[in-house]
């Protein structure tokens, strides 16, 4: 199927085009993704949320349901009991989520340990009545996020797809990974070929996608229908739009630099606070900040860069943006 001719919907929603935003904890909370949406990435998808958490009234996960913008809203669910994944999906569905996603690829240990994220690979039957579980909850369009196997010895993505889709699963995404890989050597798109032959659903191959010509190298080695940027998105939010415009022939968004760029990471920290509250919201845009430096090839000496991520006063902070990403000093090619 080429990509270029591709109309990729998920259940009833149609989607516009076919680079979408991995889910990732702590990073592509709404701030972030409401970035990302608007530069045009085909689709986002909210923090992996803990669904026992979220079913006793969790306000943090409560807070990660929040929609970013007119994209059709895409909800991730981790757990390992069908009563709390269900209970988080009627949650989900009552918040407004329009497409539920559910975690069998997280390789976190404080995920793995409770028997969610990846784990799940490791008992398929228990991983199915999951699915099940939320499929009955609830009317919505229902997707699985997996890796490879738990590890070479099991690489079952293709037999766990299958079963997914029988049981109502509309689309599948692989980390082409195992979980006792985590995020070591290079993924391998190739095996995720497997999982777009034993299923009739769109595939989204995920791993290592950084540019245009890794996610066009991704899609011809797997034959997935899209692909799915994770790290490759950090502190460059118009990455997945950038992709996603490239693998469609279309005019794809410029990268923000100078005073632009200070414009938007000044609102991307706005946004946190307003988000999380000063306290929380100082300490969560840390790391964003330095992606963003370092996207942006900019050269900061030491106590310079220690004064800039480490402050706590936010008006210093903005000013400090405009200072140092309107500056032309940046690493050498």
């Amino acid at each position: 199927m080429s990509v270029d001719a591709c109309k990729l919907s998920i259940g009833d929603h149609l989607v516009r085009n076919n680079a979408f935003l991995a889910p990732m904890a702590g990073i592509t909370d709404r701030p972030f993704r409401k970035l990302a949406e608007r530069f045009g990435a085909g689709m986002v998808v909210s923090e992996m949320i803990a669904s026992n958490a979220l079913a006793v009234g969790n306000q943090d996960m409560a807070r990660k349901l929040g929609r970013p913008g007119t994209l059709p809203h895409m909800v991730q669910l981790a757990g390992c009991e069908a009563e709390w994944m269900a209970r988080g999906a009627r949650i989900a569905h009552d918040a407004g989520a329009d497409i539920i996603d559910i975690n069998f690829g997280c390789p976190a240990k404080r995920v793995t340990n409770g028997y969610a994220g990846s784990a799940l690979m490791r008992v398929p039957d228990h991983a199915m009545t999951l699915i099940d579980a939320v499929v009955k909850a609830t009317p919505l369009p229902v997707t699985v996020k997996m890796r490879l196997g738990w590890d070479d010895d099991s690489l079952n993505a293709a037999e766990m797809a299958r079963r997914a889709v029988d049981a109502g699963v509309k689309m599948i995404t692989v980390h082409g990974r195992t979980r006792q890989q985590f995020y070591k050597g290079f993924a391998r798109w190739d095996l995720v070929r497997a999982v777009v032959e034993a299923v009739d659903v769109p595939v989204v191959v995920n791993g290592d996608i950084i540019d245009l010509a890794s996610a066009r190298e991704a899609l011809q080695q797997s034959g997935a229908a899209a692909v799915m940027l994770g790290r490759g998105a950090q502190g460059r939010p118009w990455a997945v739009a950038q992709i996603g415009a490239g693998l469609t022939g279309q005019a794809a968004p410029i990268a923000p630099q100078g005073a632009e760029l200070a414009q938007l990471v000044a609102e991307h920290y706005q946004d946190m606070l307003i988000e999380y509250g000063t306290a929380v919201g100082l300490r969560a845009a840390r790391k964003h900040l330095d992606w963003y430096v370092e996207g942006a090839g900019i050269v900061l000496d030491k106590p310079t860069r220690n004064a800039f991520l480490n402050s706590e006063d936010p008006d210093d902070v903005i000013r400090q943006i405009g200072t140092i990403f309107s500056s032309e000093q940046r690493a050498a090619a």
